[in-house]
């Protein structure tokens, strides 16, 4: 058993955090979660607290990253300059694309998740859609590139949810995939299949899912295909979904009908479902997802930094959609950032305060993830679930004289200082135990753009 006495702790249900909590945990789950009542100095009732560590603070469940494309970081830095949109930030993006294969793809995402632990992330869900080699030409192990995001993971610390991608055209005309796209295709939905059934890692800090990568890289007629194969072995499925206008002009135009109703229509949209970004859907999209209970995954730092958009977050939480969080393509890996963007950037929308609370901002990055990710166990200070915990300065200069309850407007991944995934500590005062993050950073980045 080991122990832990949180300063400050959020427990579930509360409305702020809860001071003097005592954490117990055996075999990476927690076994005990006691607040001590005492209300003065946590080293009070020592015969209670016995050999416990201290963790001064706030202590929060671990975070969840519900959407992730580990090279994406790759570009942090390099794509800001000048004008353009997420058409032109695309091609910079497939330029990455050409240069990875398993061992350098190994080494940034290892990078990437490290980075991820130090932001008080324990779970990450990479929708992951580089499988094949340049031109499209399969490894010798067509999951090669799956087999180094898993190892990745492994070796940051975090669990993951490899989202195995099918992105099969160009288009929503159904336009063949090009240069580097076809690097993203498996032929069709049964061959993605084929190959996902293929590769069922054994390793328990890894979860199977499935993706669809959006209507313009699937063709209407195999959306079925993927969702009937993710409803067979019970596995989330996530989706694009109205990231940006002219996908829903494209949609339309081939197929009468906005990409919410197209997949609606074609059995992809319910629970298990997890629609990201949905930026522009109309009333009529925003009613569909909440009936049918799909999430919603925003990623408001990416969804700025490509000038996408501000979706009706409120309204789809309303709706009766799910709200969870990504950092996308790592322009900022900060799920503090993420939550708090939720609320600011409803305020420009609506130009009115007080959207979210801060409660239902950490559901969002705690519970929310974890549920979309297949990891219902997890996300909560509480008996039984998965020990992870993240801990947040409450000293720094970001955050001294912040009441707890105003962490999430307050601090940055830069004031996390412990991380505990699944009862194993990954990140001490601020310092990752296992991987130098700078410097393996700066070097698998040069890799691929130097």
């Amino acid at each position: 058993m080991s122990k832990w006495l949180a300063e400050y702790a959020w427990l579930p249900e509360r409305a702020e955090p809860t001071r003097d909590v005592l954490i117990e945990v055996v075999d990476g789950r927690f076994t005990a979660v006691t607040p001590l009542g005492h209300g003065g100095s946590p080293t009070a009732g020592v015969e209670v607290l016995g050999d416990a560590v201290r963790l001064p603070g706030l202590t929060l469940p671990g975070l969840a990253n519900a959407h992730s494309h580990a090279f994406h970081r790759a570009l942090r830095g390099r794509t800001h300059d000048g004008r353009g949109d997420f058409w032109s930030w695309r091609s910079l993006m497939y330029a990455i694309a050409t240069r990875l294969d398993p061992d350098s793809y190994l080494a940034l995402a290892r990078a990437t998740y490290a980075e991820m632990a130090l932001a008080g992330i324990t779970c990450v869900g990479e929708f992951h859609y580089l499988h094949h080699g340049p031109g499209g030409t399969p490894y010798a192990d067509p999951n090669a590139m799956s087999d180094a995001l898993v190892e990745a993971a492994a070796h940051a610390g975090i669990r993951l949810t490899l989202l195995d991608t099918a992105y099969l055209a160009g288009g929503v005309d159904g336009t063949p995939l090009a240069g580097p796209q076809r690097r993203f295709g498996d032929g069709d939905a049964l061959r993605w299949a084929e190959r996902v059934d293929a590769f069922r890692p054994s390793d328990d800090h890894v979860r199977l899912g499935a993706a669809i990568h959006s209507v313009r890289a699937v063709p209407a007629e195999q959306l079925a295909t993927v969702a009937g194969w993710a409803d067979r072995n019970g596995l989330p499925l996530h989706v694009h979904l109205s990231e940006q206008p002219a996908e829903n002009d494209a949609c339309r135009a081939v197929h009468g009908c906005t990409p919410t109703r197209l997949l609606s229509d074609h059995g992809v949209l319910g629970r298990h479902t997890t629609a990201v970004h949905a930026t522009h859907p109309t009333a009529a999209d925003v009613a569909l997802l909440g009936e049918s209970r799909t999430g919603v995954c925003l990623c408001p730092t990416t969804e700025r930094d490509l000038a996408d958009g501000i979706g009706p977050a409120r309204r789809m939480a309303d709706a009766g959609s799910p709200l969870s969080l990504g950092s996308d393509s790592h322009a900022v890996v900060d799920l503090f950032e993420e939550a708090r963007a939720v609320e600011l950037d409803e305020r420009l929308r609506t130009r009115a305060r007080g959207h979210f609370s801060p409660a239902a901002l950490l559901t969002a990055a705690t519970v929310g993830g974890h549920a979309a990710l297949g990891w219902g166990d997890a996300g909560r200070l509480a008996v039984g679930q998965r020990a992870d915990l993240v801990t947040v300065r409450l000293d720094s200069a970001r955050t001294a004289g912040v009441p707890p309850v105003g962490a999430f407007f307050a601090a940055t991944a830069a004031d996390v200082t412990h991380v505990m995934v699944d009862g194993r500590p990954v990140v001490a005062d601020g310092r990752h135990l296992t991987v130098d993050v700078a410097t393996e950073m700066a070097d698998a980045v040069a890799a691929v753009t130097a």
